[in-house]
């Protein structure tokens, strides 16, 4: 059954992100390209993709509806998707995502920026993006870490985005990520397609977003230490949920 509903699931994935992505360019070829229409069929996408891939996705909050910055934690390939089923915004990614087949291009078209992080030229560059973005009325989703990891708490985040909303004034918005069973992290060189292999078999996959109270300072270090402990807090706090279940439980 496992396996049955794996193959299914990655043909699904397949199948329906193609659609997707010629539907964006379709409607861009008859009718002019425009953002916030193709965020509007990114965000149907992500809804119904995720969904259809066995997530049982729990929310706490309330998803930012004005332009800001949004700092997560990082956990897995899908993080971006889970905040773009709520969010008309811009992810930063890393640049090599410009290259996979089909996500690439349906990226470029549904408003993404892409960054090499070993390039201060590209770093800076980002940063005028990300404060072009905001300014013209979109958010911008960033995971400072700059990379996954399996821990309980989060790694240091980079200082770039906080300098840059602190000079700004550009509010911050922190999202915890929580996933209900630790295989769910991507951590380590594990490609898309082999960590899909190994959970989308399950029957469920248990999420949770925590969307966290906005920050505005002119301090980038209160920027950065007030997100970061805020996600920090909510994720040792469902980790001591999760393990005194687990120990009664037993």
């Amino acid at each position: 059954m496992k396996t049955l509903r794996l193959f299914t699931r990655l043909f699904f994935f397949v199948v329906y992100t193609t659609l997707i992505v010629a539907e964006i360019w379709l409607r861009n070829r008859l009718w002019g390209q425009d953002i916030r229409r193709s965020m509007r069929v990114r965000q149907r996408w992500a809804r119904n993709l995720l969904d259809g891939v066995g997530l049982q996705i729990e929310t706490e909050g309330t998803a930012p509806d004005f332009p800001c910055v949004i700092v997560s934690n990082h956990r897995s390939y899908i993080d971006p998707i889970l905040i773009l089923r709520e969010v008309y915004g811009y992810p930063v990614a890393k640049a090599e995502l410009a290259n996979w087949p089909l996500i690439g291009k349906g990226a470029k078209m549904a408003g993404i920026l892409y960054l090499r992080r070993e390039s201060a030229g590209s770093r800076s560059g980002t940063l005028r993006q990300i404060l072009e973005k905001i300014e013209a009325g979109f958010s911008v989703i960033i995971f400072p870490e700059g990379t996954t990891s399996g821990l309980i708490g989060t790694l240091p985040f980079k200082q770039g985005v906080f300098k840059l909303a602190a000079q700004a004034s550009i509010p911050i918005v922190p999202v915890a990520i929580v996933f209900s069973d630790e295989r769910d992290f991507w951590v380590g060189n594990a490609t898309f397609f082999s960590h899909a292999k190994q959970r989308f078999g399950e029957r469920r996959i248990g999420v949770k977003l925590c969307y966290g109270p906005e920050f505005r300072s002119v301090d980038p270090e209160a920027l950065r230490s007030k997100s970061q402990e805020w996600i920090d807090a909510v994720l040792r706090s469902n980790d001591q949920k999760r393990q005194s279940f687990l120990s009664h439980a037993k």
